[in-house]
C-alpha cells in the first residue's frame, strides 16, 4: 500500500513472559503462539500493506535477535533503531518517526507492539485501510478493541458516537471490576490496544507541541547516532536525558487530533502465561502446550518445554521449563513472577537479567556447563560469518566440530575442521573461527583456566567494529 511504513516496537518496555530472565528474552522473540516468533508474526500481519521495509525499535541488547529473525522471514534493509536505555513508547516512536523522515519522505506510520496476537489478520488489515484517510488528513488514529469481558488489565478508550473512525472522548486508566462492568453495560468503551496510525510529521508536530523536552532529547540522540549497516545506535547520553513517558500520556490524551477505530480482530496482548493459554489451541481437557509435553488426568493447564515435561493429575497450572529455570504457578497467580524477579535481583542472582544463550552478530553461544576452572559452550556460527581475531590471557580452549565446516586461524596456521574433528587453542594464541560453508557451523568449546569471564578477550581484527 502506497506510503505506509510499519513501526515494530520491540524495545525495553512492556511485560516479559520468560519465566525469570526478564531482560534477555522478551516474548516478542519467542515462538509462543505458533512456529514463528511474535516479531515475525507481526511483520507477516502487515507486510501486505507495507510500501517499504519496517522500522524496528529494539533494545541494544536484542539487536542481533531482531536482525536475525527478520532475515529468516526475508526482510532486507529494515532500519533497526537501537535504544541504549528504555524510555517508554513516546521517545521510541519519536525515534522511529525521525528515521522515517531521514530520507526526505513522510510516510504514514503503522505503529505496532510486536508482542500481540491478532487472530483475524485480514480483518486488521481492512481496519488499517479504513483508518488511512483519517490519518492522511492529520488524525492520530488508535485502534480500540471491542471488549469481550470486563477486563481490569487494560486501559479503556471512550469513543464518540458514529461509525468507523470516531472522536476520542477520553482515555481511562485500568479500572476495577465494577467500573469495567459499567463500561461494558454503557457501551462505547474499547480496550486500548496500543496500536496507532498517523503521519510521521504529524506525530512529531504534536510531540513538539506537548512534550518538546522529549522531542529535543530524542532528536539530539538521533542526530548523534552511530550507524552500522541497518543499525541506528541512538546516542546513549542524549537518549537517557529524555523523560520516560508513554505515547498516551505524552500526546494522545492531550491532542485534539486523537481518533479511534473500534475493531474486533481476535486481539490479545499476551501479558501473562495465562493469557497465552487463552490464545493457544487446547485439547479436550483445556490444556495447551508448546514443546514435548505429555498431560495425563490434567485440565486447563499450559506448559512450555524444551525437554520432556509430564503433567499428571493437575489443574489450572502453568509450567515453563527452560535451559536455566523452571516456573510452576497457578494460572491465576502467574503475574506474581515479578515478585520472584524482585527477589532474584535483591540477591544479585544472574537469573533475573541473563539468559543462558547469548546472541552475537556471527551467531550464538550457549553455556551448557561450568564449574571452577572450566566452562563448556555450544557455539553456532552462521554461514559466511566469522568471529574476531583474538587472544585470551587467562584461558585455553578446545574446539570439537559437531556439524559443518570450521576454518580455524591459530597464530600463523590456517586450516579447516569437519564433523568429529578437534583442535586446541593455547593460552595467549591469536585465533579466529569462521564458517566458510553454506550450513550452520556447530561446535563444542571447552574452556580451561583460572578466569573465564567474557571480558578476557583481546581483539586484533573484528568485522563488526568491536574493540
Amino acid at each position: 500500500m502506497e506510503n505506509l511504513q510499519p513501526v515494530l516496537l520491540s524495545g525495553g518496555s512492556g511485560t516479559r513472559l520468560w519465566p525469570l530472565s526478564r531482560e534477555a528474552y522478551p516474548k516478542q522473540f519467542l515462538p509462543l503462539a505458533g512456529e514463528a516468533t511474535m516479531l515475525q508474526d507481526t511483520w507477516a500481519r502487515v507486510a501486505p500493506l507495507a510500501s517499504q521495509p519496517p522500522i524496528v525499535v529494539a533494545n541494544e541488547e536484542h539487536r542481533f535477535l531482531a536482525a536475525e529473525q527478520l532475515r529468516l522471514v526475508g526482510v532486507a534493509h529494515a532500519a533497526i533503531v537501537l535504544e541504549p536505555v528504555g524510555r517508554n513508547t513516546a521517545p521510541a516512536i519519536a525515534a522511529a518517526a525521525l528515521q522515517a523522515r531521514a530520507g526526505g519522505g513522510d510516510p504514514l506510520l503503522l505503529v505496532l507492539p510486536s508482542d500481540h496476537v491478532v487472530r483475524d489478520a485480514e480483518g486488521f488489515r481492512a481496519a488499517v485501510r479504513v483508518a488511512m484517510p483519517a490519518a492522511d488528513a492529520g488524525a492520530l488514529v488508535t485502534f480500540g478493541i471491542v471488549p469481550s469481558a470486563p477486563e481490569t488489565g487494560f486501559g479503556y478508550i471512550q469513543a464518540g458516537a458514529g461509525d468507523g473512525v470516531r472522536d476520542v472522548l477520553r482515555f481511562v486508566e485500568k479500572p476495577d471490576a465494577a467500573t469495567a462492568q459499567s463500561y461494558l453495560d454503557a457501551g462505547g468503551y474499547y480496550w486500548n490496544s496500543g496500536m496507532f496510525l498517523f503521519r510521521a510529521s504529524r506525530f512529531l508536530a504534536e510531540l513538539e507541541r506537548f512534550r518538546p523536552d522529549i522531542l529535543a532529547a530524542v532528536r539530539s540522540a538521533f542526530e548523534r547516532a552511530a550507524r552500522d549497516g541497518d543499525f541506528v545506535r541512538l546516542d546513549r547520553e542524549a537518549f537517557a536525558a529524555s523523560p520516560s513517558d508513554s505515547i498516551d500520556y505524552a500526546v494522545m490524551e492531550k491532542t485534539d487530533a486523537a481518533r479511534v477505530l473500534p475493531v474486533d480482530i481476535g486481539w490479545n496482548d499476551v501479558g501473562s502465561w495465562s493469557a497465552l493459554w487463552e490464545v493457544s489451541e487446547q485439547d479436550g481437557g483445556g490444556n495447551a502446550h508448546h514443546g514435548d509435553v505429555i498431560a495425563v488426568d490434567t485440565r486447563n493447564s499450559y506448559a512450555y518445554a524444551r525437554r520432556l515435561v509430564a503433567l499428571v493429575g493437575v489443574d489450572d497450572l502453568v509450567v515453563v521449563e527452560t535451559d536455566d529455570a523452571v516456573l510452576v504457578a497457578r494460572k491465576d497467580k502467574v503475574q506474581q513472577v515479578k515478585d520472584v524477579v524482585a527477589r532474584l535481583k535483591s540477591e544479585q542472582r544472574s537469573h533475573a537479567v541473563l539468559h543462558r544463550e547469548v546472541h552475537r552478530p556471527w551467531g550464538s553461544y550457549d553455556s551448557i556447563d561450568q564449574d571452577a576452572g572450566f566452562q563448556v559452550k555450544r557455539i553456532k556460527v552462521k554461514p559466511g560469518a566469522r568471529l574476531s581475531l583474538q587472544s585470551h590471557n587467562h584461558r585455553a580452549e578446545h574446539w570439537i566440530v559437531v556439524r559443518g565446516t570450521a576454518r580455524v586461524t591459530r597464530d600463523n596456521d590456517v586450516f579447516e575442521l569437519h564433523a568429529n574433528q578437534s583442535t586446541y587453542i593455547p593460552l595467549g594464541a591469536r585465533h579466529r573461527l569462521e564458517n566458510p560453508g553454506s550450513e550452520m557451523l556447530e561446535l563444542i568449546e571447552v574452556q580451561s583456566g583460572g578466569y573465564l569471564g567474557e571480558d578476557d578477550i583481546v581483539r586484533y581484527e573484528d568485522v563488526y567494529g568491536r574493540s
